[in-house]
Formats: C-alpha cells, sequence, structure tokens
C-alpha cells in the first residue's frame, strides 16, 4: 500500500493544478479503481492526522494536492510581497513563447522547450505579465494562455504586433546563437522597464 500512496502522491504532485481524475490513475496505474480509491482515502488520512501544509482533495471528480485553507494567511502574504528579482531563463523563454504563440496551452509551451513549465508559468502568472485567456478545445480543455496589457506596458508596446520579428532559421547553430541574443535583449528591456 505504500508504494502506491508514494506513485499516487508523486502522480499528484506532477500533474500540478490540473489534478487527475479517477479515469487518467487507473490508466496510468493500471490497476483497479477500488484499489486505488483505497490508497486516496489512506493518503488524505494522512494528511489528515499529520501535521501537513498540503492536503488531497476531490474536486468535480479530480483529485489534486492543494494547500491547507489554514495557511491562507501565509499564502497570501508571500503572493502579495514585491518581487523585484529579475525572471529566470526559464521565465524569459516560456514569456517570449506565449508573446509569439498566444494563445497557447502550457503542453504546447512544454512541447518547445521540451521541459515542464509549471513553476515559470507561475511566476509570470504572479507577475500579471501572462493570464489565462481561456479554454482549448477537446479532451481535458487545456487552459489558454497570452500576454496581459502589463506585458505590453512593461516593453512600451501598443499591440502585441509591435514585438520584433524572429530571425529565420537558416541553420541551428545561428538559430541558436541569435535566440540567445534574444532572451538576453528581452531580459535586459525587462530589467530597464522594471
Amino acid at each position: 500500500m505504500e508504494k502506491w500512496k508514494s506513485i499516487i502522491e508523486a502522480l499528484l504532485f506532477a500533474a500540478g493544478d490540473e489534478g487527475l481524475s479517477m479515469k487518467q490513475l487507473t490508466s496510468v496505474l493500471e490497476t483497479e479503481e477500488g484499489t486505488i480509491s483505497e490508497v486516496i482515502q489512506e493518503l488524505q488520512n494522512d494528511y489528515k492526522k499529520k501535521q501537513r501544509g498540503i492536503e488531497l482533495i476531490e474536486v468535480a471528480g479530480v483529485f489534486q494536492l492543494t494547500t491547507k485553507k489554514k495557511h491562507a494567511a501565509y499564502l497570501k502574504k508571500l503572493v502579495e510581497t514585491p518581487n523585484h528579482t529579475a525572471l529566470s531563463q526559464a521565465a524569459l523563454e516560456i514569456l517570449a513563447i506565449v508573446a509569439y504563440r498566444q494563445p497557447i496551452t502550457r503542453a504546447e509551451i512544454e512541447d518547445i522547450r521540451g521541459v515542464k513549465s509549471e513553476r515559470p508559468l507561475q511566476t509570470l502568472t504572479s507577475k500579471v505579465l501572462v493570464k489565462e485567456v481561456g479554454r482549448a478545445e477537446g479532451t481535458g480543455r487545456a487552459i489558454l494562455y497570452g500576454t496581459t496589457k502589463e506585458f505590453l506596458e512593461y516593453f512600451g508596446l501598443k499591440t502585441i504586433k509591435e514585438l520584433p520579428p524572429l530571425p529565420e532559421k537558416d541553420d541551428d547553430d545561428s538559430f541558436n546563437e541569435e535566440a540567445d541574443l534574444f532572451f538576453e535583449n528581452f531580459n535586459q528591456t525587462f530589467e530597464e522597464i522594471k
């Protein structure tokens, strides 16, 4: 049972805000719904018994890990604390991808980058540079992201159409060098404007 608890906890953590449905869990774990329900119940009890900062909840048929409501005041302080730190390289990459490809889902961003992008995307959302602009069609109706009015203000743009054109992709090396230069200039502009 401990093995299953560990696996389900890891899956729910990796799924983030989107959570996982029972159908997804049974598919990934290749086991019966009854076993998974039992494991989820034990996990929920574990979080209740121990003084933990997270809990396992079910919302609209989806299981997800969330922070406990009793810690809301501290989480609010964290979010409201002015954060003057520069954006990470990952956040800059995602900001550029969203700016040029919007509306775009997190999965599409991750396909372009080749790595998970949830945390930098959350950072950009908390800095109000990126926001949810709708839902994609199809299974799961993933969140679509786009830039905000604040993004335009930060970079002195009237519209998103004023973004500089992306370099043409001649060969991988020159493209990567130009992309690095673009991200460097993007970060420098962001720092100057802050």
